[in-house]
């Protein structure tokens, strides 16, 4: 094998290789086209609908279960609650229909747990939403994450709507994952339950840790974050109800922390 032909080779062996891997995942490189997406979207819908089939026919699942890819195993959650128009695509674990397997992004299927993943070095800790990528994040976060897999199913008080389209939020990126998030009311901003009432402080709204991050001080982390960001307000909220981990969590806070106290105030929901 002359000198050409092994270079070759090896160019073709790597790209092979390098493409087994996801190199760039879609928080990174998601274009900030949600009606594109949309489109794309409910046009693999429809070819499923009519037997066609636009790509592979299952979807492998890391546990190697392999799911088919068929109408009846898909279907669209809405990403905002007051943006309906904006859904999105995604798998369901036929033995369990509650549970997100994937999510259909940039014209392929990615697993869950990929679309919580980012090549780039430089996500790491809190840093605001402001893309379309981050606001699926977002939403696999609180709906998908927190709302079917890691939240207890026996206690109906506590549970997260969709986030609006305009959340002021954080994700919490840690090792290359989205492990956490929180979101706040801005003061003067309607409280949204139709009375036309507003917020008279800022307001601590959501938050989650994934369970496996969990007694890290994440969640401190995060309260601390949310303080930090309105130095000047002599008061902040927190809304109701608090979940027990949180509220087990706050009294240290305020007993130990010099910045908490006299500053978490409640407000109702």
């Amino acid at each position: 094998m002359n000198q050409e032909v092994t270079v070759r080779f090896l160019v073709r062996a790597h790209a092979l290789f390098a493409g087994s891997i996801p190199s760039i995942y879609p928080v990174d490189g998601l274009e900030d086209d949600p009606e594109g997406h949309r489109e794309a979207a409910l046009a693999y819908y429809a070819a499923l609908r009519e037997g066609a089939q636009p790509g592979a026919d299952v979807f492998s699942l890391p546990t190697g279960e392999q799911v088919k890819l068929e109408a009846a195993s898909v279907c669209f959650c809405t990403v905002h609650r007051d943006e309906p128009q904006h859904q999105l695509l995604v798998l369901v674990n036929p033995q369990d229909t509650k549970s997100v397997v994937a999510v259909y992004l940039k014209d392929s299927w990615w697993a869950t747990e990929d679309v919580l993943r980012t090549s780039n070095p430089a996500r790491e800790g809190l840093m605001k939403v402001q893309s379309f990528g981050e606001r699926i994040v977002l939403f696999i976060l609180n709906v998908v994450i927190f709302g079917r897999l890691e939240r207890n199913l026996d206690d109906d008080a506590m549970f997260f709507l969709p986030h609006s389209g305009k959340e002021q939020a954080k994700i919490l990126w840690r090792d290359g994952a989205a492990v956490g998030f929180y979101t706040t009311k801005a003061k003067g901003s309607l409280c949204g339950d139709g009375t036309g009432t507003c917020y008279l402080l800022p307001v601590l709204d959501t938050v989650f840790v994934r369970r496996r991050h969990r007694g890290q001080g994440l969640g401190v982390a995060m309260l601390r974050d949310f303080c930090e960001t309105f130095p000047d307000d002599e008061a902040l909220g927190v809304s109701w109800p608090i979940s027990p981990a949180m509220y087990r969590g706050n009294p240290t806070c305020v007993r130990e922390k010099r910045w908490v106290r006299g500053r978490a105030t409640r407000a109702s929901r």
